[in-house]
């Protein structure tokens, strides 16, 4: 007995410490980079990484982020703001009834459109982008909002999450009984079946927002004009105005590196925020495939 307690305590042991160096490794340069935004340039350099700055020194870096281009990070993350919001509004209008009648309705091609569906997920988002651009460029859309709304909008892993949910939560009993009572297919989808996936609509949501937000190269691609940038695709255009890694720019750099880490900072606060508050959701958007309803 004595050896079996002392065996679990070493392994506790081994699992605090094997817990608290993937903490280290993930938590440290979070808070570096939260602290550098606080830090002159000279600070930065000079002072310990995990030293705090000062507030007028965040202050001082925000204005200049600000007054970067005659504010054209404020453009950039509007763009984003807009393309990720039209992206997530047509990925649930096409994923959602597409999942639940992949699941629950009975059509000829159906098991194809599963089959395309998964081998579509699997692929590398990157290996579409030029037949994409080739295809876009041809309707004359190359340079607008729809070249970037459009594609990110076909979403795959939203329509096998939906398919998965209704497949194995959602009763066909149920939606026997609607139809029973005369409802016909649209309306058992809209009365029945989408009140009870607001699980998956809120995963599918969040999914859907995380991939946009951070897509670089469809919009590097589809957009030549710096006005249309969203905030990813504008950080490389201040990543190069900054002399840490771009030396030509020498003494006319328009951007210092705690600027640069501001700005880092701003394109992935809204990413953050919306995971803060959609924890209970996506949990149960999560778990809601575990058992069968």
């Amino acid at each position: 007995m004595r050896t079996d307690s002392l065996t679990r305590q070493v392994a506790r042991a081994l699992v605090a410490v094997v817990l608290t160096a993937f903490a280290l490794f993930f938590v440290l340069p979070m808070a570096w980079l939260v602290l550098a935004a606080t830090k002159t340039p000279a600070g930065l350099v000079r002072s310990h990484p995990l030293a705090p700055g000062s507030i007028a020194a965040l202050l001082d870096n925000w204005r200049h982020l600000m007054s970067f281009q005659d504010g054209t990070v404020a453009t950039w993350m509007g763009n984003s703001v807009l393309y990720a919001a039209l992206s997530v509004a047509l990925t649930l209008l096409v994923s959602i009834p597409a999942g639940y009648a992949l699941a629950l309705m009975r059509f000829q091609g159906r098991r194809l459109l599963l089959v395309v569906t998964l081998v579509v997920m699997l692929m590398p988002a990157t290996a579409l982008v030029l037949p994409i651009f080739l295809e876009f460029s041809y309707m004359g859309l190359v340079g607008t909002a729809a070249s970037v709304v459009l594609p990110m909008s076909f979403f795959p892993f939203g329509v096998y999450l939906t398919y998965i949910y209704f497949s194995t939560s959602v009763p066909a009993e149920l939606l026997d009984s609607a139809r029973l009572d005369g409802c016909g297919e649209t309306a058992t989808f809209a009365r029945v079946a989408l009140p009870l996936a607001k699980p998956v609509v809120a995963l599918v949501a969040f999914f859907s927002f995380v991939t946009n937000w951070n897509n670089f190269f469809l919009p590097y691609v589809m957009l030549p004009s710096s006005d249309h940038y969203p905030m990813q695709v504008g950080l490389t255009q201040m990543l190069a105005a900054t002399p840490t890694f771009n030396p030509v720019v020498g003494a006319n750099a328009e951007v210092q590196p705690p600027e640069l880490v501001l700005a880092t900072l701003l394109s992935i606060a809204p990413v953050l925020l919306v995971f803060l508050f959609s924890q209970r959701f996506l949990v149960a958007g999560l778990t809601a495939g575990a058992t069968k309803g």
